[in-house]
């Protein structure tokens, strides 16, 4: 049965592009169209979609307002927003993932009707296939409340270490954070339980565009007890503090003359599809930091970040990966865990606890 879509934008033109990329895609159907938020709840309790593409900013009900509305009603319907690269547009996606939407693209800026919809559909395709993905798997997890992993990813449903405990003699000087699709919720979740008083720097790398990632900071910056801020070119790194990875750009960690932790960010080239590359930063920590990290991988699409974890794992890193029933998308975990390189498998909520369990500098 073919996933079934709603597009909501308030312009006809970007309906009818969007629909057109849809419509182009294997197993998809596009049901309808709505042009401001009254009119697509209309739609949704008319149509019954399974996900609907929304725009943030219209007129009537506004995207934001739409999401609300449904959270209130309880209506379970997916929701993929579609941006505005723009300041504005970066604050209200941060939004927009706060009340559940499922992940966001940003609208093409300029090229011809043929170009755009090309584009659209291939920045549409993996993020309709990881929600469906993510429906088939709560559909199976509300059939069976306690699935068992498979075999070959735990060795006990009660322990989530697959590999013998590292022995520690000091604790790790810092702890690097990859994630994308589904990551900004995961963030909110996980970050808000790691004390103010961290004894170690957290850098992060989600996969977003420029202007969104600093809306991100200052997103998670208000619901954390650490400061969580955007990285910035030369910075130290310090203790208690969150740097997330500038859109559009590589973040990378290196020794500083003075011995501090130096951020640098640059320009090189995309890795992975991706700039910032999780890869990028995790290999100049195995480099710089050999056995002075705690890595974590977690919910998003793709393999972004298994390289590098093979660096941080072959000097002596502790690595946790987010386990599937708590992913929105298990792309790049189960790529890690698939590699052998994972030391904790462990749900969302217990990821902050084994991230404290590695920096007291016993076993991992």
């Amino acid at each position: 049965m073919p996933l079934r879509v709603l597009v909501v934008d308030d312009t006809a033109v970007f309906r009818l592009v969007v629909s057109e990329a849809i419509a182009s895609l294997p197993d998809v159907e596009v049901v309808g169209s709505a042009e401001n938020g009254r009119m697509a709840l209309a739609r949704i309790s008319e149509l019954k979609p399974d996900l609907v593409t929304l725009d943030i900013e219209m007129p009537v009900m506004d995207g934001i307002q739409v999401l609300e509305a449904l959270r209130k009603d309880g209506t379970e319907v997916g929701v993929l927003i579609l941006s505005a690269l723009t300041k504005k547009g970066g604050e209200l996606t941060m939004k927009a993932l706060d009340l559940g939407a499922f992940d966001f693209i940003t609208k093409p800026a300029r090229g011809s009707s043929r170009q755009n919809r090309e584009w659209l559909a291939s920045e549409l395709a993996p993020r309709i296939r990881a929600f469906a993905r993510r429906r088939e798997i709560r559909k199976a997890l509300r059939r069976d409340p306690i699935p068992g992993p498979p075999v070959s990813m735990t060795k006990q449903a009660s322990s989530p270490r697959l590999l013998p405990p590292l022995a520690r003699s000091v604790p790790p000087e810092m702890v690097v954070i990859g994630v994308s699709t589904g990551g900004p919720a995961a963030l909110a979740s996980l970050l808000p339980l790691l004390p103010a008083s961290l004894p170690v720097p957290i850098l992060i790398v989600q996969h977003m565009p420029p202007l969104f990632s600093k809306s991100l900071a200052d997103s998670l910056d208000t619901k954390c007890q650490l400061r969580v801020k955007e990285a910035e070119e030369g910075e130290l790194a310090v203790a208690g503090t969150v740097y997330i990875a500038p859109g559009g750009h590589q973040m990378k960690i290196c020794p500083a003359a003075n011995g501090g932790k130096q951020i640098r960010i640059t320009d090189d080239p995309a890795e992975n599809h991706s700039r910032p590359s999780v890869d990028y930063l995790f290999r100049s920590v195995a480099h710089s930091y050999p056995g002075k990290a705690t890595a974590v991988i977690l919910t998003g699409m793709g393999t972004d970040g298994t390289i590098g974890l093979r660096l941080i794992k072959r000097n002596g890193g502790t690595i946790i990966a987010q386990d599937e029933a708590t992913c929105v998308v298990f792309g790049m975990p189960k790529d890690a865990i698939a590699a052998g390189v994972v030391d904790v498998i462990a749900p969302l909520k217990n990821i902050a606890a084994e991230i404290l369990e590695t920096l007291k500098g016993g076993s991992a």
